[in-house]
C-alpha cells in the first residue's frame, strides 16, 4: 500500500529520533564505576554494583551526581519544544486561585492559600466565610537567595483561634521548625522547636499549652534509619523552654519503663474540647494504616507517670478515630474490607464490646468526621463518592446531595458547631469547597474557591476497565479532549500508584491541559494495592502479592493499545515514590511495552529500603529481609534487582530531589546507573536533579512546571512529536 503524507511524516519523524537518539548516545551521560557488593540472602545471592553511591556525601558520588545533572539539563534543554511547554504548563498552574487544608475553629477559618501568579501557597485566616483575608506566614519571603526556598509544612490552631502552631522547612526537606504566630498581635512569638517533622499539634483548652512530636536529636553514631523513627510526644507551654529541648515527655517508646509502646515513626496524642479524655497514637508510619492506640483521662497526663491503657493494635485494624464527650468512635476494617464505624466509652474502652454505628455497606467508608449535630462520612461509591449524615447512635441516616460526581475529601468539622465543610472536585471540575447546613438540610458552595478559569468543557473523563493477567477487571480513568478518536495516534500517560491502600481518586489539574493540547490521553490506572475497593483490594496488592500490582498496570496500558487509542511507540508510565515499584515492573517485564518510563524520587531498590532514614516505617507495608517471605516479596518488587545487561530498555528519565526525606537520591543514582549500562536500545536514560526540592513536597509552582516541561517535553520527543524533535 502506498503511504499516504501522514505516514510519511511519521516514518521522517521516527528516523530523526533514531538519528538524534544516536547523537546523544555517542556523547553519553556520565559513566559510574562498577564496584560490586553481593548479599546472600536465604541462599539467594543478590549482586549490587553501586552500593557505594548509599554514601551520598562522598564527594565521588556528589561529582558523578552532578554530572548526571550537568549532562540531563544540557539534552532536555536542547528540545525545541520544552521552554514553550513550561510557560504553558506554569501559566495553566498559576491561573487559578487556590485555596484548601481548611481547619474551623467557632467562626474563623484557617487555610492555604495559592493566589494567581504565587509561587507557593502561604499560611491564612478569615473570621466568617465571607471575611477578609488576613496572611499569617508567607514563606516566600523567608528565603535568603534565589537558589533556596521555605514551604509551609503544617499548621494547627488553637481552640480560641488566637494561636496557630506552624512548621517551615528549607528545600523540600520536610525538616520542620516549629513557630508559633499570635494573631491578636501578629506578632511570631519566640517558639522554634527543630525536629517536628510531620508534626501533630492538639491544642490544650488552656489554649496556652499544646502536645506536639519531636524526633530524637541523632548522635554521630545514629544510622540513617533510625534518623526520624521513634518521635515522642512532649507537652508546651507557650513562652516557656522556647526551644522545646526541656519540654516533658508525656507519651512514647521509652519514655515510660511500664508502657509498652512499639517501635514506629511518630506517637502524638489526640483531643475534643468537649472530651476529659486524650488518645495516644504509636503510629508506625504516620499513615491511616492500622495503629496502636491508648487512652487516658486528660487530667492525668504527666510525663512517665501518666496511666495510658492500651485500646486496640494493629490486629484489632483500627484506622481514625474521634473523641466525644466520654465516648470514642472509630474506624476499623476488622471484619470488613470495607470499613465501619464503631463507638465505645472511655472509660471502659474494650473494643470487644464496641458498637456498631455505621455497619459495612456496599460502598468503601473513606472518612469521617465529627460536627455537634452528627457523624458526617464520606464513602467511596465506584468512580465518585458519596457524603452521608448519621446520628452519633447511627439510627438516622441522610444522603447529602452533591452538584456533581467527584471526589469528597478534607471533611472539615468544629466539634463545637453543627455541620460540615467539605472539598469537592474531578477529573474535569476543578475544586469547590461546600458546605451543608443541617438546619436548612441544604449545601451550598461558600465561594471560598472562587470558579476556576482553566476549568473547560472541552476535556471530558470516563471509567473503562482492563483486564489483568488472572481475569481481574482494573478500573482505568481516561481523561481526553472530547471526541478523541480511537485511531492509534494519540500519546498516551499512563499513571498509577498502588501501595498503602492509597486511592486514585478523582482530582483536578490543570497542568494535564498541556499534555491534552498536544493530543494526548491521561489514562489513571487504579491497580491492586490501592484502596478503591477497600482493605482486600490493598492486601491483593501487598508484599508477596505486590505483582498484582505491576501486572494490573501493564494490563491498563495495554487496554489502551487494544482499544486503539495508542500504540506502544506513544506510550509513556509515570509514578511517583512507592510508584517506583510500578515503573520497574513497566521497565522490566515487557521492555518493548512502553516508548518512555518517568520515574520520579522512585522506591527502586527495595532490598535496602531498610537501611534509609524512612526504611523502618514501610515495614507493615512491603515486608523485611529479615524474613524469608519478607525477602522473597522486596526481591520480587525491586526494580534494580532485575535490570539486566543487553536488554533493549525504553528511555527513561528519572528526577529526584537531593534533599529527599523519604526515598533517599540514591534510589535514582542506583537506577540510573544501572540502566544505562544495561541498555542496549540506544534511547536516552537520564538522571534529573533538583538541589532544592526533595520528595516533591514543598517544592514550588515554578519548580513543578520546570519538572513537569522536562518529563513531558522528553516523552514527546522520543514518541517522534514535531516540534520537540532536536536539531542536529
Amino acid at each position: 500500500m502506498k503511504p499516504t503524507r501522514s505516514c510519511l511524516a511519521v516514518s521522517l519523524a521516527v528516523a530523526l529520533l533514531a538519528i538524534s537518539a544516536a547523537a546523544q548516545a555517542a556523547e553519553g551521560p556520565p559513566a559510574a564505576p562498577v564496584r560490586p557488593v553481593t548479599d546472600t540472602y536465604f541462599g539467594t545471592p543478590v549482586v549490587d554494583n553501586y552500593r557505594y553511591m548509599e554514601n551520598l556525601k562522598d564527594p565521588e558520588v556528589q561529582r558523578w551526581m552532578k554530572a548526571q545533572a550537568r549532562y540531563t539539563r544540557k539534552v532536555l534543554d536542547a528540545i525545541p519544544g520544552r521552554a514553550a511547554l513550561a510557560r504553558q504548563i506554569l501559566a495553566l498552574g498559576g491561573k487559578d486561585l487556590r485555596r484548601d487544608q481548611f481547619t474551623r475553629r467557632g467562626a474563623r477559618l484557617f487555610y492555604q492559600v495559592m493566589e494567581p501568579g504565587a509561587n507557593l501557597p502561604k499560611l491564612a485566616y478569615r473570621d466568617g466565610i465571607d471575611g477578609a483575608e488576613h496572611i499569617l506566614v508567607d514563606p516566600a519571603k523567608l528565603a535568603k537567595d534565589s537558589a533556596h526556598h521555605f514551604a509551609l509544612d503544617w499548621f494547627s490552631p488553637s481552640w480560641d483561634g488566637r494561636y496557630v502552631a506552624y512548621g517551615v522547612s528549607e528545600g523540600g526537606s520536610e525538616q520542620s521548625v516549629l513557630h508559633i504566630v499570635d494573631l491578636s498581635t501578629g506578632t511570631q512569638l519566640a517558639e522554634s522547636i527543630d525536629r517536628t517533622s510531620d508534626c501533630v499539634v492538639s491544642w490544650r483548652n488552656d489554649n496556652r499549652s499544646f502536645f506536639y512530636l519531636r524526633y530524637p536529636k541523632p548522635g554521630p553514631d545514629t544510622p540513617p534509619s533510625q534518623t526520624e523513627y521513634n518521635a515522642v510526644t512532649f507537652v508546651h507551654v507557650l513562652g516557656q523552654n522556647v526551644d522545646g529541648d526541656a519540654d516533658q515527655a508525656v507519651f512514647g517508646k521509652g519514655v515510660s519503663a511500664s508502657l509498652d509502646v512499639p517501635e514506629g515513626q511518630g506517637t502524638y496524642v489526640l483531643l475534643s474540647p468537649d472530651s476529659p479524655y486524650a488518645v495516644a497514637v504509636a503510629n508506625h508510619n504516620m499513615d491511616d494504616a492500622p495503629n496502636t492506640f491508648y487512652v487516658a483521662p486528660l487530667a492525668q497526663i504527666d510525663g512517665a507517670a501518666t496511666p495510658w491503657q492500651k485500646i486496640a493494635g494493629p490486629e484489632d485494624g483500627v484506622t481514625g478515630v474521634r473523641l466525644r464527650g466520654d465516648r470514642l468512635y472509630f474506624m476499623s476494617e476488622k471484619g470488613a474490607p470495607r470499613f465501619q464505624i464503631l463507638s465505645v466509652p472511655l472509660d471502659r474502652a474494650d473494643l470487644a464490646q464496641a458498637e456498631v454505628v455505621v455497619p459495612q455497606g456496599a460502598n468503601v467508608i473513606d472518612s469521617f468526621d465529627l460536627a455537634s449535630d452528627a457523624i458526617y462520612i464520606a464513602e467511596r461509591a465506584g468512580a465518585s463518592f458519596q457524603l452521608q449524615r448519621v446520628s452519633f447512635d447511627g439510627k438516622d441516616n441522610q444522603a447529602i446531595g452533591l452538584p456533581f460526581a467527584g471526589t469528597v475529601a478534607s471533611l472539615t468539622t468544629d466539634p463545637r458547631q453543627a455541620g460540615v465543610m467539605f472539598n469537592l472536585q474531578g477529573w474535569v471540575k476543578a475544586p469547590r469547597e461546600l458546605a451543608f447546613d443541617p438546619a436548612t438540610r441544604s449545601t451550598t458552595d461558600t465561594n471560598l474557591i472562587p470558579p476556576a478559569q482553566t476549568e473547560s468543557d472541552q476535556i471530558e473523563a470516563h471509567d473503562e476497565f482492563a483486564t489483568s493477567y488472572d481475569g481481574t477487571r482494573i478500573p482505568v480513568s481516561i481523561i481526553a479532549r472530547k471526541g478523541v478518536q480511537r485511531d492509534g495516534s494519540h500519546p498516551a500517560m499512563v499513571i498509577g500508584y498502588g501501595s498503602y491502600g492509597t486511592s486514585m481518586d478523582p482530582f483536578y489539574d490543570a497542568t494535564w491541559q498541556a499534555w491534552l493540547a498536544q493530543g494526548g490521553i491521561v489514562a489513571v490506572a487504579h491497580v491492586r494495592g490501592g484502596g478503591e475497593y477497600g482493605d482486600a483490594w490493598h492486601r491483593a496488592g501487598q508484599k508477596l502479592t505486590k505483582i498484582n500490582t505491576m501486572l494490573d498496570f501493564n494490563a491498563s496500558a495495554q487496554y489502551l493499545i487494544d482499544q486503539h487509542y495508542t500504540q506502544s511507540k506513544f506510550l509513556a508510565a509515570n509514578s511517583a515514590s512507592a510508584g517506583g515499584i510500578l515503573m520497574g515492573g513497566a521497565l522490566e517485564i515487557d521492555p518493548g511495552l512502553f516508548r518512555v518510563i518517568l520515574d520520579d524520587v522512585g522506591d527502586s531498590d527495595t532490598l535496602r529500603d531498610e537501611t534509609e532514614p524512612n526504611g523502618p516505617p514501610n515495614v507493615p507495608e512491603f515486608g523485611s529481609t529479615s524474613t524469608e517471605s519478607g525477602f522473597h516479596g522486596l526481591y520480587s518488587m525491586s526494580a534494580y534487582a532485575h535490570v539486566h545487561d543487553g536488554t533493549p530498555y525504553p528511555a527513561v528519565l528519572f528526577t529526584t530531589g537531593a534533599n529527599d526525606p523519604r526515598v533517599a537520591s540514591w534510589h535514582m543514582l542506583k537506577m540510573a546507573a544501572r540502566v544505562q549500562t544495561a541498555t542496549s536500545s540506544g534511547r536516552p536514560v537520564l538522571l534529573r536533579v533538583d538541589y532544592d526540592a526533595g520528595h516533591g513536597i514543598g517544592s514550588s509552582l515554578s519548580q513543578a512546571a520546570d519538572q513537569l516541561a522536562d518529563e513531558w517535553s522528553f516523552a514527546l520527543w522520543q514518541m517522534g512529536a514535531q516540534g520537540f524533535q532536536p536539531q542536529q
